[in-house]
């Protein structure tokens, strides 16, 4: 059988002149969702950036393979190309182009890359408003320019409105559910079941129980340090909602 796993085995990873991710493993399956969580300044963003392939992040040991190929020899449009998504914690503003625009030219960037045919124009925006629908996002969201002038909730769903459109083979979430009220984390939470089904493999990465009280994870990994220190079910996340990060670790 074919192995279409993410699979993240003893990596350890230095930004500037320190190590922050210190031989760290875990494999993400098909359809898959997984939960990292831990406190601040513990490595979990470093982690996405570093899967990603952001030029400030150095690999220093360890493998990264999507499906059986090695993501470390690519750059960060490669890595998108595989398959790998990242949904940015902050993402960044680019004045004076389109949201519409900017998410075809994405779209059929991938499609060029699975050789699909590319959409038209009319294509595309059809295929866009019913995305849009499904995120509860008004038309004419789609004529702002991308990230210019967004509120956080609008940024967080433009990022699940890309995700929608691409279905990235493994979509790294870094704290989506940050600057959401209630009503959109339901949103962005039935997308994200939605593209686990369609055998997305999702990290989902947070520091609050919140919207796992719409997604139930397959797995919660606790990192401190720079290294997974614990792992479990849906239970863990809940009993750290109770508890402490080092009571948790040591209990």
């Amino acid at each position: 059988m074919a192995n279409n796993n993410l699979e993240i085995k003893n990596l350890s990873v230095k930004t500037g002149d320190r190590t922050i991710i210190n031989d760290l493993s875990l494999t993400l399956t098909p359809g898959s969702i997984h939960v990292l969580m831990g406190p601040n300044g513990c490595g979990k963003s470093t982690l996405s950036l570093a899967l990603a392939g952001h030029p400030n992040h150095t690999i220093e040991a360890g493998t990264v393979t999507l499906a059986g190929k090695s993501l470390l020899n690519q750059d960060a449009t490669e890595r998108s190309l595989s398959g790998l998504m990242l949904a940015w914690q902050n993402p960044v503003g680019i004045p004076g182009i389109k949201i519409s625009h900017f998410l075809r030219l994405v779209v059929n960037s991938h499609r060029a890359a699975k050789k699909l045919p590319q959409y038209s124009v009319t294509e595309f925006l059809q295929l866009l408003r019913a995305k849009m629908q499904s995120l509860d996002m008004k038309p004419t969201f789609a004529t702002k320019n991308v990230n210019d002038d967004l509120s956080g909730g609008e940024k967080k769903r433009l990022e699940m409105l890309m995700a929608s459109l691409i279905e990235p083979r493994f979509l790294l979430l870094d704290e989506i559910d940050s600057g959401l009220d209630i009503d959109a984390i339901k949103v962005v939470a039935k997308q994200i079941k939605q593209l686990a089904k369609n055998g997305t493999g999702i990290l989902l990465i947070t520091h609050y129980h919140r919207l796992l009280d719409y997604v139930t994870p397959d797995q919660v990994h606790i990192i401190l340090n720079g290294k997974i220190v614990k792992e479990g079910d849906a239970q863990l996340a809940k009993d750290l909602e109770l508890s402490s990060y080092e009571q948790i670790t040591n209990g």
